[in-house]
């Protein structure tokens, strides 16, 4: 490896230790233990400052390098634009900007107008202002509020934060955002009920909070399609049915947070086309251009844009800008990662890997009777570890975190609820890259096989 250039690896896991704050971690444990660097990837693997290979499962650690490392027709795309024009606020367009944009929605039927920004945070931001201005322009400041999903996350903002199903995530940032609301999760294994159908029950207990609320309130609602960082819960059947007949018959917007399953993580370009769901708003982020460059969208329908159409008042455009949804490498970037999933049929493979590792899961839950629970869609599953199948009390999430150390030690990365959910931090989270093979699979698998045999032996 060349990496070392100029700079011995040590200084510079020096300079890590002493200038950089990073993120969800405790600081404290690298008075005696050195952080982690990762200096290289390559396809599914990457090379830590030790020279040590992991397989990585979880796409960058937050689900985001979903064609892999090393693309080097990315890296090219980006540096060819950068050269030829690097930055222009938004206010004036882009070539790539225009050109992604026509690539994007032609995956979209239903919506037709591109937001550029950075973050998926910040897309997810920009969608509650614009809920906000449609409330004050065409609702008298009525129809404020927005519904947000237990266990669902929407970003680290502070109005993300109040919409954040995820308690131990928002500890200690208050007071939040007035104006969100909170509706029952909708994890089967978890159920609320004990019988009959889970997925009308789900429904029923969203419209209790419409009506409690007050339907002439309520704006706008921000779901997950699959709901990620709180457990990878798919929805019960016939639920995403009943959520939009809510919606049409409250006239609430839905807002389909896709910051996660977007861009082919569950075999469709968006998640939610997984479940016939013809959302308003649609935010965007990390396999937008699979962590190659910054980029976020929020896009909507033509319905959406028309409400801040009107000459006639001098406030009624939206007074909004993302400093560096101009940068035009986010773009670039995305234009060639679509070209890549699109050329190297990687929604087929996300599909079918997805069975496979399904289906892998499977059998280590007729294994280990610690596993309770496997769900998941394409390559974004998850395995819920419990105590007793029976009661299905949660394992400490101590030793959820051991398991994902194991496997670190075989040089392979998984990841798992974490110091979200009080007392259910007990999910093994896989969202291994779009060109994952078997073989790729197999070996999470065995570590994952053999880090359980280990850890409650």
């Amino acid at each position: 490896m060349d990496y070392l250039q100029t700079n011995d690896i040590q200084d510079i896991v020096e300079q890590e230790r002493v200038n950089v704050w990073h993120h969800l971690s405790q600081h404290k444990q690298y008075e005696t233990s050195d952080p982690r660097i990762i200096v290289e990837g390559k396809g599914m693997r990457v090379w830590d400052q030790n020279g040590k290979e992991h397989l990585d499962a979880v796409s960058g650690g937050v689900w985001t390098v979903n064609v892999g490392y090393g693309r080097e027709s990315i890296a090219n795309a980006v540096r060819d634009q950068l050269v030829k024009m690097n930055y222009f606020a938004g206010s004036a367009g882009s070539i790539p900007g225009s050109i992604f944009s026509e690539m994007l929605l032609s995956k979209m039927p239903g919506l037709s107008r591109v937001y550029y920004a950075n973050s998926g945070s910040e897309a997810n931001e920009k969608v509650y202002k614009m809920v906000r201005q449609i409330s004050h322009k065409h609702h008298g400041g009525k129809k404020s509020k927005i519904l947000y999903r237990e266990r669902d996350y929407h970003g680290t903002t502070i109005a993300n934060l109040s919409a954040g199903g995820q308690e131990e995530r928002n500890a200690q940032y208050g007071p939040f955002t007035p104006g969100f609301v909170m509706v029952p999760h909708c994890l089967e294994y978890r159920r609320q009920t004990p019988d009959g159908d889970y997925g009308k029950y789900c429904v029923d207990q969203i419209e209790a909070v419409i009506l409690r609320e007050g339907a002439d309130t309520i704006g706008a609602m921000v779901l997950e399609p699959v709901t990620a960082g709180g457990g990878v819960i798919t929805p019960p059947e016939g639920y995403w049915e009943g959520v939009q007949a809510l919606c049409k018959k409250y006239d609430i917007l839905l807002h389909i947070d896709e910051v996660v399953c977007g861009v082919g993580r569950t075999g469709t370009w968006f998640g939610y086309q997984q479940y016939g769901i013809k959302p308003d708003f649609v935010t965007m982020a990390k396999g937008v251009a699979s962590g190659y460059a910054a980029i976020s969208c929020a896009v909507t329908t033509e319905a959406v844009f028309d409400m801040f159409k009107d000459d006639t008042d001098p406030l009624s455009y939206f007074r909004d800008i993302s400093t560096f949804g101009g940068c035009t490498a986010g773009p670039a970037a995305a234009i060639e990662n679509m070209k890549i999933i699109e050329a190297e049929g990687l929604l087929d493979n996300t599909t079918q890997m997805g069975e496979y590792l399904m289906g892998k899961l499977s059998e280590l839950q007729d294994k280990h009777a610690v596993i309770g629970d496997v769900r998941g869609k394409g390559l974004f599953v998850g395995a819920e570890l419990v105590s007793d199948r029976e009661s299905r009390a949660p394992v400490d999430e101590k030793l959820v975190q051991a398991v994902v150390g194991n496997c670190m030690q075989q040089g392979v990365i998984i990841g798992a609820t974490n110091r979200s959910v009080p007392g259910f931090n007990n999910t093994l989270c896989l969202s291994p890259a779009l060109i994952s093979t078997r073989d790729d699979l197999d070996q999470v698998c065995d570590a994952i096989d053999n880090a359980l045999t280990s850890v409650f032996a």
